[in-house]
């Protein structure tokens, strides 16, 4: 510690007042003011309704995170951990060189994860470094992804190490190019969902802020953080329309699940036959959609009179009824098989994806889950165009999936899957499969025969896919080298 003292600038969070405190300390017009016409207009319930309990845990401050004495503070940084940014340098000055000399034994740090070490010489006992996404409008939905598992993993390490408070600097840095506005959706949700599901634990949350980034803060914190009923129903019209899941996590607009079966109260008994109505929406805003009865949507499809829109709608219900179980269930089982996993992409620039048939123990793990994990997995590929490469090599009967399976499968996932799907390669195929996959692709699902595409050899494969983007278990190769001779890249005679 400096020998003159510098441990008096440390920041004592509990001196700090408290959201809910700040209510009418601000002098600046809030929502309410800006919103009283609408006021009276409001009759669904905000997704962010008054939690007195929750604000009294949120704290704005504006300064250096590194200052706070809290039990942890995060660190914005880049994926080896040496970024240079104001947040980052200020938390390295104050820690002292034990904290670069710490962050050398990490060994780095992947976007949306969060790694933990020592404060060092800061008045914080904890430092969670965590790394933010590059910012790219052509990939939005993959940085909003990348930066609610940013803030996520924070709130998860402060729940599992059992710390009282943590510092939340703005995770991203002008290097970064994430737009400061919606980089703070992300980060208000997220904490208010983690706080709402998991934060008993959790007394404190801080939001450091420079004072570039406060005016945002200010003017966004009433949406997610209401410190009234007032400003709760002025807020509700202000909230965007995308707010993610039931952990905050974002969700792709045309796929979100809807909010209720039957939002708000049925004030008479009298229902409309009109299917249109069932399904219309009610009022103009996000959060006031209301679907039809699903038990009259059902007996409509099994009396075969709803239209094809009505029934792609429950359809895409269906998907994201699987989708959202597939989440929050525990696929780790699942994964450690190694049966179904993405690689590089193929000449045409696509994304591959790898299953594994010999990896499939068809008769001893849980096939509902099996579904689940390859829908959790092929969700977010499948948004753009794609090839599989399925190596049949050395399967024996204990690893073939039934057509039941597989037809329930093709049924229930999203229509991109299909649409998306470019190629089929069935690698090391028997004659026996050969015919199986032909009739079902003819007789059972549509649309398949002709992207299925039979290669006997890892040569033809790699005219399809460069051997250095596509990684290929070791016993495949084995065989392929064994029945079909080694792989020898042709080389090219030119300088």
């Amino acid at each position: 510690m400096d020998p003159l003292g510098a441990r008096s600038q440390f920041v004592d969070i509990q001196t700090l007042p408290t959201w809910q405190q700040q209510l009418g300390d601000d002098g600046e017009e809030t929502p309410q003011d800006r919103s009283d016409s609408l006021l009276s207009q409001q009759v669904f319930p905000s997704p962010f309704p008054f939690r007195p309990d929750i604000n009294r845990k949120i704290v704005l401050f504006t300064g250096d995170i590194a200052l706070l004495n809290s039990t942890a503070i995060v660190n914005t940084s880049n994926e080896s951990l040496s970024d240079k940014n104001p947040v980052s340098d200020s938390i390295h000055q104050l820690a002292g060189p034990e904290l670069r000399d710490e962050l050398l034994k990490l060994k780095g740090c992947r976007t949306g994860e969060a790694k933990l070490t020592k404060g060092f010489n800061l008045a914080a006992r904890f430092i969670v470094h965590t790394v933010g996404p590059k910012y790219k409008n052509k990939y939005r939905t993959a940085a909003e992804s990348s930066l609610y598992s940013c803030y996520r993993n924070i709130m998860q390490l402060a729940a599992e190490q059992s710390m009282a408070s943590v510092g939340l600097c703005v995770v991203s840095t002008v290097k970064r190019g994430y737009p400061l506005e919606d980089a703070t959706h992300i980060a208000f949700r997220t904490v208010r969902r983690f706080l709402e599901n998991h934060g008993n634990s959790i007394e404190a949350v801080v939001f450091a802020v420079s004072d570039t980034e406060e005016p945002t803060y200010k003017k966004l914190l009433p949406l997610y953080y209401p410190r009234s009923e007032d400003e709760e129903k002025a807020c509700l019209p202000l909230i965007p329309a995308d707010i993610g899941n039931s952990e905050g996590e974002p969700v792709v607009p045309e796929r979100q699940i809807r909010i209720a079966e039957k939002p708000g109260s049925l004030e008479d008994d009298a229902e409309e036959d009109n299917l249109d109505e069932d399904l219309g929406q009610v009022g103009n805003h996000a959060f006031a959609r209301m679907e039809g009865d699903v038990d009259k949507q059902r007996k409509l499809i099994l009396q075969g009179q709803m239209s094809d829109a009505a029934m792609q709608k429950q359809h895409q219900r269906n998907y994201n009824r699987w989708l959202c179980q597939a989440r929050a269930e525990d696929l780790s089982d699942i994964a450690a098989l190694k049966a179904l996993y993405q690689t590089g992409a193929d000449m045409c620039g696509r994304t591959v994806m790898v299953v594994v048939g010999r990896n499939i123990p068809v008769t001893l793990i849980d096939l509902e889950k099996a579904l689940l994990y390859f829908i959790h997995v092929m969700d977010h590929i499948t948004v753009k165009e794609y090839v599989m490469v399925y190596f049949h090599t050395l399967t024996g009967e204990h690893n073939h999936l039934n057509a039941d399976f597989l037809k329930n499968l093709y049924d229930i996932v999203d229509a991109k899957f299909k649409k998306n799907l470019k190629a089929f390669y069935f690698v090391h195929p028997t004659f026996r499969s050969k015919v199986s996959t032909w009739f079902f692709t003819t007789f059972t699902v549509s649309g398949m025969k002709e992207k299925v595409c039979y290669l006997d050899n890892l040569r033809q494969l790699f005219t399809c896919v460069r051997p250095e983007q596509i990684d290929i278990p070791p016993f495949v190769l084995e065989y392929d080298a064994r029945v079909n001779g080694p792989y020898r890249p042709a080389h090219s005679s030119g300088l």
